[in-house]
């Protein structure tokens, strides 16, 4: 599809603290999932906010696919009931007295035109369909945010904004959840900005990053392209790495072992369950990462590939560097030290294997 001005988000917000200023200037793709990411206090959900038309206190505009939205400098503002988004908080802020059914209703009846989302879409996406009798208290948190998402479908939004919706969810809850969001991204056509300060979080189910630091703008860009970037805070920490997207081309029986193809090469897996053509998405860390000058023989790794050195650039330590690698067109980042980097005379444009010791599955 082509990107054109009536197919993106266009924003541009200034806000003004004592002590905090949020200044931006973004056009973001309007399909697929828009991750917000950075550290606490770099301006995530002030943003989100802003979209949201909830945060007034500054000037703006927002077009939404053409749509004028806020236009301060023309006395355009659309409050947030006039918006056609849904808003997804931290904390599932269902209503205590009302069953999963009636807090359903409740968001449906806000619906002015037809429904983009049936309810029963929504509940069959999210899984909660054996709990439509029950109130709030009789959930566990998953639950309770599973519902809280599907009561902003039940809007039929055109724009979902989602403000860290895991962050109060523990390990096992998180992993409950994260496969319905991904049937979100993968079934529905609706926008979404989604907050999170987590690298893995991001890496599973976003399409296109904006990195925030101190209210502005630091990266934006996709996925693959903009976390195998060197010159940004995200590579000068232990979670550095790239995602590759990848498909399920062979299970090894024998080995109990599952084949992934990506442009680049192939990798091995503990065996996946699911079906040959698959697509799926995995992450490599760059402390994952190893060289050398050929092809190993007689070792443990069996993941290697021919990679070429485009950039060379200082790690958090000084006793290491970032080699960003090209596996035919599929980024790599590896993190040695300074000596192996002399050892091996890794150069710009040097031929080398990366040898990758672990692999992260994102599903």
């Amino acid at each position: 599809m082509e990107i054109t001005p009536d197919s993106t988000i266009q924003a541009r917000f200034q806000v003004i603290w004592p002590g905090f200023t949020l200044d931006v200037d973004l056009e973001l793709p309007g399909r697929g999932v828009t991750a917000l990411f950075g550290h606490s206090g770099s301006g995530k959900t002030t943003l989100l906010r802003c979209l949201a038309g909830l945060e007034q206190h500054g000037q703006g505009v927002l077009r939404f696919k053409g749509d004028i939205w806020q236009d301060n400098g023309r006395g355009i503002f659309r409050p947030t009931h006039q918006r056609p988004l849904g808003y997804v908080f931290q904390e599932a802020s269902l209503f205590p007295h009302l069953s999963v059914r009636k807090n359903l209703d409740y968001g449906r009846k806000r619906v002015n035109s037809g429904h983009k989302v049936s309810l029963d879409h929504a509940v069959e996406l999210l899984g909660i369909g054996h709990l439509l009798n029950r109130t709030p208290d009789r959930l566990s948190g998953g639950e309770r945010q599973r519902v809280a998402i599907a009561r902003a479908l039940a809007t039929s939004p055109e724009l979902l904004l989602m403000d860290e919706p895991l962050a109060a969810l523990d390990l096992k809850r998180k992993t409950e959840i994260l496969p319905y969001l991904e049937r979100l991204h993968d079934e529905l056509k609706i926008p979404v900005c989604y907050v999170s300060h987590l690298p893995d979080e991001v890496a599973r189910l976003a399409d296109y990053v904006v990195l925030l630091a101190e209210g502005r703008v630091v990266a934006a860009g996709g996925l693959r392209e903009t976390l195998a970037r060197l010159d940004l805070p995200t590579a000068f920490t232990e979670d550095a790495g790239v995602v590759i997207e990848a498909v399920v081309a062979e299970h090894d029986e024998r080995y109990h072992l599952t084949r992934l193809d990506f442009p680049g090469g192939s990798i091995f897996v503990a065996q996946r369950r699911e079906t040959i053509g698959y697509k799926l998405r995995f992450r490599v860390h760059a402390r994952d990462v190893s060289l050398a000058l050929t092809r190993a023989e007689g070792t443990s790794i069996v993941n290697l590939l021919p990679a070429t050195v485009t950039e060379i650039a200082d790690a958090d330590t000084p006793a290491h560097v970032l080699v960003r690698l090209n596996a035919d067109g599929t980024p790599l980042i590896a993190r040695i030290t300074r000596r192996s980097l002399d050892h091996l005379n890794v150069v710009l444009g040097k031929s080398l294997w990366a040898q990758i010791k672990a692999v992260a599955l994102l599903t």
